[in-house]
């Protein structure tokens, strides 16, 4: 045995005379015993004891009971053990301990007995608790045994815990908006003096002050904080006005403590601290009880809208988003003049949040949920500009100027430099920042002819140049976590601002009576100045002077020692007016208080006042833009670009979207290309151009009609087969398209005109196909035997050129053609001959054929008559010609029409076009006819290079047939800049 070693016993033996366990944090063992005349210990023999001394007697205070049932018995030694309380409560047991430098003994349990006591059995031997935690609490008369659940004590130890990390750490208060470490750092910053008008101190005086009196944890978590509320990229209005190195927008870290300063923000002592000497909040003791902290601040204004706040606790999180101060003062008055205001009053002054950061705020759908319940997604965009880099070669680059709140610039900027780097966005050369203190600037140049809106929306779509917002607006609300709506928020602050200003107004009120009530007693002393002299010089203590002038004119104790305490310089008749002055004005504003007291519609009118004055001094401009959308959402369309494409379809429902330059510009009377590979027995139906973006009208000849965007078709190459309509529209068995019609935009004076193979007509406003069902719907009734076949755009000041297959052409107006509904047949267009059918229609826009005079076919007419514009015949035997349009009439339906082809035998007409919408500098048509073979061969050729001739000429070989077959199908194109050996033409249809 050390002799410096005070040994203690734990036996199974319980003593009678025992105190019970009371309660308090935790207990400490000490043992005394008796030393022998030398000075050594007197040891005491036991039992299998384990030895524990006084430094490490006691467990460490985070210990965890096991399920197993621990029956640990106190043994009292020679001396009694002092034990301090214990609580009662289980889950808030403690055990203090105390280091040691010796290894550490695992304690097991173990029966020892004293060896001058009788061994008693432990009642509760070979009990099994079932799990529970068995605490034993010996008292003076029996013994207590407290049998606790363990699923139970972990879930109220749980459940304090939470409401401890709720409360104390991560969820703001609804009155001033701050958590405890804010709060704490701001209060700590106001008793320092470190205010806007005196110089900075260093920010490691102020994380010190924070730790040693408010705030018992780690020195990174409130200098973190305090970063925050200087960051003006992180808060609306920063609380704190930072001096150094405070972090960046592109999460560079903020210098350290040592070298970085503060102050208060002129901001924060107006709107937070100003009236908290005035009782005005209640002080509760700190960590240590030895200082007192504010339990929350008399904010002037609801911070918690203001710059928002955002954590995560135990179950819960909050994400409230910042706004602009004006903006705030206005809703606030709205509620206070009217409290019943509606949700749409209020956003007629506050229409949503304002980011630090700027961005536009695409739609209000979100806005409004978040404000109504407390919860809503709100989707930011950076801003952004297009500016042209090089006139010569049309570059353009994009300009990111703002960016989404809490977004990353230099991830954003390394994000997309990946996706250009891996070939997912496209359109991009460069990239670099060059942003300075100025502002924000991210230069993205693009490559030469790429489309900035295109670029720009890939950039929503693939990185955080837009992202969302996700509002969960949940705060401390009378002590409890509460997810809350705009107004909830905004009424529960103006009920806290109503108690603080009524706490301030009482205070002010007590010392304003204190004040009147010395005063009018200094003025009854000056009143009686010869007689105060007087008691003072009979007086032989102040005791005795001060009770002779109570007695002398009824004054009150602190009265009569005012009157003592004045100087003789103050007994003068000008300071006596003072006092009477100085008593009027107490008496007024005593007035005032109690009249404010008294009212509630004045405290809240004082509230408005006190708001609007910061408002006037402190407000700025909104920075986020609130746009009209449909919240942000980019689909596919508005990341491909509306460039022109080819579509081609075959006889036996095969489509295949090309590019313009698939196939190149060729001399007329060639072979052409071909179109690629064709099913057997298949043939080429119809080849239109039109744009990416459009909607593509599929018509079939059982007078149905189908929608889709043209993007949407399979892009493939010119060899490939193309891919079955059928996998596109919901068709019906035997059913084929054989009319599609790209329409750009359902304007209300647009019409199409439909003609079927039988001769029948019928006009239908463009509007009513604007929404089509994926099933379809009905465009025409077909009498039977017929079929849809040709539908072309028109509106009713247009021209109508209808041909049919043995050559007769009726030139008619669109107006004459009354407009019907979808499920209509139509009228009669062309009274058809014996074995005669439709071939082909066309529409002549009103603007050229207004003006066109019919001019004779005498001889002496004839460089007249060539003039344009011309109808463009098409044979199927590969024939074509041009004849001016001055030859032929208008006249109305119904008719045999005009001769406009004279065919050979065994030939028939294939096309008719209206050509000379586009002419070149000469006055030639700057048109180009694309001609399919029923083979699948294509040719393009140009319009000024078929010859014009009249109405009863055969025409030239437009493309050889030898081996191709027949005309399938002729399109129109308009080549408007380009050489004929460039590859890339822009096409636009007219057929």
């Amino acid at each position: 045995m050390l002799p410096n070693r005070n040994p203690i016993h734990l036996g199974a033996q319980e003593p009678r005379n025992s105190k019970s366990i009371s309660q308090s944090q935790g207990f400490r063992l000490e043992s005394k015993t008796p030393q022998n005349p030398n000075g050594a210990f007197c040891p005491i023999s036991m039992k299998p004891s384990v030895s524990l001394h006084p430094p490490t007697m006691a467990l460490a205070s985070g210990l965890r009971l096991s399920s197993s049932i621990l029956r640990y018995r106190l043994a009292a030694p020679l001396n009694p053990t002092r034990l301090s309380g214990l609580r009662h409560n289980l889950s808030e047991l403690r055990f203090l301990s105390a280091s040691s430098s010796r290894p550490r003994t695992r304690v097991r349990p173990i029966k020892a007995t004293l060896l001058d006591e009788p061994q008693k059995e432990d009642p509760g031997e070979g009990q099994d608790g079932n799990g529970s935690v068995l605490v034993k609490d010996t008292g003076e008369n029996s013994e207590r045994i407290v049998r606790v659940e363990l699923h139970k004590e972990a879930t109220e130890a749980y459940m304090a815990y939470a409401m401890s990390v709720l409360l104390g750490r991560a969820l703001p208060d609804v009155r001033d908006g701050l958590k405890p470490v804010h709060r704490r750092i701001l209060y700590a910053m106001h008793e320092l003096g470190i205010v806007s008008r005196k110089p900075f101190k260093k920010c490691a005086r102020v994380v010190g002050e924070v730790l040693g009196k408010f705030h018992p944890h780690g020195d990174t978590a409130v200098y973190d904080s305090l970063v925050r509320m200087a960051q003006d990229f992180s808060l609306r209005f920063p609380l704190i006005q930072g001096h150094g190195n405070f972090g960046s927008i592109d999460a560079d870290p903020a210098a350290a403590m040592r070298y970085t300063e503060c102050r208060l923000e002129a901001l924060t002592e107006a709107m937070l601290l100003a009236d908290l000497d005035q009782n005005t909040v209640d002080f509760t003791p700190n960590f240590d009880n030895s200082q007192k902290e504010p339990s929350v601040l008399p904010a002037r204004l609801p911070t918690l809208l203001l710059n928002g706040a955002s954590g995560i606790a135990v179950g819960m999180a909050t994400n409230i988003p910042p706004h602009n101060l004006g903006e705030l003062v206005d809703v606030l008055s709205v509620l206070i003049h009217n409290p019943e205001a509606t949700l749409q009053e209020l956003l007629e002054y506050m229409p949503g949040p304002d980011f630090p950061t700027g961005g536009l705020i695409m739609g209000n759908l979100g806005i409004l949920d978040a404000y109504r319940t407390g919860k809503g997604r709100i989707v930011v965009r950076g801003k952004t500009d297009v500016e042209l880099l090089d006139s010569k070669t049309k570059r353009n680059a994009v300009i990111i100027k703002e960016i989404p709140y809490q977004t990353n610039k230099a991830a954003l900027v390394e994000k997309i430099a990946e996706l250009v780097e891996n070939k997912i966005l496209e359109g991009i050369s460069d990239i670099r920042d060059e942003s300075d203190r100025s502002g924000m600037r991210v230069v993205i140049e693009l490559k030469r002819g790429s489309d900035p809106s295109i670029v720009l929306n890939n950039l929503y779509r693939l990185t955080s140049l837009q992202c969302s917002f996700s509002c969960n607006m949940v705060g401390i609300h009378n002590g409890q976590p509460k997810q809350m709506g705009l107004k909830e928020l905004l009424q529960a602050f103006l009920d806290f601002r109503c108690f603080v200003v009524e706490r301030r107004a009482k205070f002010k009120l007590s010392q304003a009576q204190d004040r009147r009530h010395i005063v009018e007693g200094i003025v009854v002393g000056l009143d009686n100045l010869d007689a105060v002299i007087r008691i003072l010089r009979e007086a032989s203590s102040n005791a005795i002077a001060s009770a002779g002038l109570r007695t002398e004119f009824n004054l009150s104790e602190k009265q009569a020692e005012a009157i003592l305490d004045i100087s003789l310089r103050r007994i003068t008749q000008l300071e006596r007016k003072k006092f009477v002055n100085e008593s009027e004005s107490l008496k007024e504003q005593i007035s005032k208080l109690e009249q404010l007291l008294s009212s509630k519609k004045s405290m809240l009118q004082l509230i408005e006042q006190e708001a609007n004055e910061l408002k006037s001094k402190f407000s700025s401009p909104r920075r986020s833009v609130l746009e009209d959308s449909d919240g942000g959402h980019v689909d596919d369309i508005d990341v491909i670009p509306n460039e022109e494409m080819l579509l081609a379809f075959s006889e036996k429902g095969y489509v295949k979207r090309m590019k313009p330059n698939t196939f190149n510009l060729q001399n007329r009377g060639t072979i052409g290309k071909s179109v690629g590979k064709l099913r057997v027995n298949d043939a080429m139906s119809d080849f239109i151009v039109c744009r990416a973006h459009d909607h593509v009208l599929y018509f079939s000849d059982k007078g149905t009609v189908y929608s889709g965007r043209a993007y949407k078709i399979p892009e493939c190459t010119r060899t490939a087969a193309g891919t079955p309509l059928v996998q596109i529209l919901a068709l019906s068995d035997g059913e084929r398209i054989t009319s599609v019609i790209p329409v750009s935009e359902f304007a209300g004076d647009q019409f199409l005109l439909m003609l079927t193979v039988n001769g029948y007509i019928k006009k239908v406003s463009l509007s009513s196909f604007s929404s089509i069902r994926s099933t379809g719907i009905i465009a025409i009734q077909l009498v039977p035997g017929d079929e849809l076949k040709w539908v072309r755009c028109c509106t009713n000041d247009d021209l109508v050129a209808m041909a049919s297959q043995n050559g007769m052409v009726i030139l008619s107006s669109s107006g004459i053609i009354r407009a019907q509904g979808r499920n209509t047949r139509g009228a009669v267009a062309m009274r058809l001959r014996e074995g005669d059918k439709m071939a082909s229609v066309d529409i002549i826009p009103a603007a050229m054929w207004k003006d066109l005079e019919r001019v004779s076919e005498a001889p002496q007419d004839t460089t007249r008559s060539l003039k344009g514009p011309w109808l463009l015949f098409v044979s199927e035997s590969g024939f074509g010609k041009r004849v001016p349009l001055s030859r032929f009439h208008s006249s109305r339906l119904n008719r045999v029409g005009l001769i406009g082809y004279k065919f050979a035998l065994e030939d028939c007409l294939a096309a008719v076009f209206v050509v000379g919408f586009s002419v070149a500098e000469d006055g030639e048509s700057d048109e180009q006819v694309v001609l399919v073979s029923q083979s699948g061969t294509v040719n393009r050729i140009k319009v000024q290079d078929i010859s014009i001739q009249s109405r009863y000429a055969r025409g030239v070989i437009l493309m050889r047939l030898d081996h191709a077959g027949k005309i399938q199908s002729a399109s129109l194109m308009s080549a408007t800049d380009g050489e004929p050996e460039d590859v890339e033409v822009e096409a636009a249809v007219h057929g």
